[in-house]
């Protein structure tokens, strides 16, 4: 059997999303009822896959955990490194609490932000995105050291309005397919497109390894395809739009555990 080219991946993608909106088109943006249970991801994944996220010696997901391990002691070449300032359990939950406000910049950073704050400041490394390799296995390793704590953002007044915002983002109808967010995760949350079943959308195992990248990526990147498949443009990679959803998430899917490094198909 042949492998699908990323184009007929994408074009399989469009196909059953336009499927779904003569279903999704009649929905009004209300969220979700809230007499229906919160679910993780990881709950609408089959047998299989579940044992495999669990399994921490198959998880494909640890070679990056393992690799953050190994960059948190790293020194740089100024003699610097992680572990020389966050001495002890300093960020053991770091990956529930974030985004953070951050007085000097007067803003919110991720948690990948914080990292690359760090790493540019007092490591002297350059700047990579969320995405990039080392800011990828240190979120890993941050990721799995909060594995089992509730999720836990800030009650930080300064919060609210980007809270506020990506909630709007969250029902905001998007792209020819003119659909949002809450279409999918909240309202047809447990059905089936192109096969796969729709998850609720919580952040619970970020950042996460997909089967179908065959590489870990953070959560802008999946909000990223998202916003693809709804034939959508994305927001520009520094846009405060993808800070604004991510802090909304958090929220929503605040008190339920923190699964560590998540594995999706």
């Amino acid at each position: 059997m042949t492998r699908r080219s990323a184009a007929q991946r994408t074009g399989v993608w469009c196909r059953a999303v336009t499927a779904c909106v003569a279903v999704c088109a009649v929905a009004t943006t209300a969220l979700a009822d809230d007499s229906q249970p919160r679910r993780s991801g990881t709950e609408y994944m089959s047998p299989t896959l579940q044992a495999l996220q669990r399994d921490d010696t198959q998880n494909p997901a640890q070679l990056w955990v393992r690799e953050g391990e190994a960059q948190w002691s790293r020194v740089a070449a100024n003699g610097r490194s992680c572990a020389g300032c966050h001495t002890g359990s300093a960020w053991h939950d770091a990956a529930v609490r974030y985004p953070a406000f951050d007085g000097t910049a007067r803003r919110p950073l991720a948690l990948t932000a914080r990292i690359e704050q760090c790493r540019q400041q007092h490591l002297q490394l350059p700047l990579q995105g969320p995405d990039g390799a080392e800011v990828l296995a240190l979120s890993a390793w941050l990721a799995q050291r909060a594995r089992g704590l509730p999720i836990a953002p800030p009650d930080d007044p300064r919060l609210r309005p980007w809270q506020q915002r990506g909630e709007r983002l969250w029902t905001q109808r998007f792209g020819q397919l003119d659909l949002a967010c809450s279409h999918c995760h909240d309202q047809r949350a447990g059905a089936r497109l192109g096969g796969a079943p729709i998850p609720q959308a919580h952040v619970t195992g970020y950042p996460v390894y997909r089967l179908e990248w065959q590489t870990m990526g953070s959560l802008q990147r999946r909000l990223r395809g998202c916003l693809s498949g709804v034939r959508a443009e994305p927001f520009a990679a520094d846009a405060d739009e993808w800070l604004a959803l991510e802090s909304w998430l958090m929220r929503r899917s605040a008190g339920m555990p923190s699964e560590g490094v998540g594995l999706r198909p």
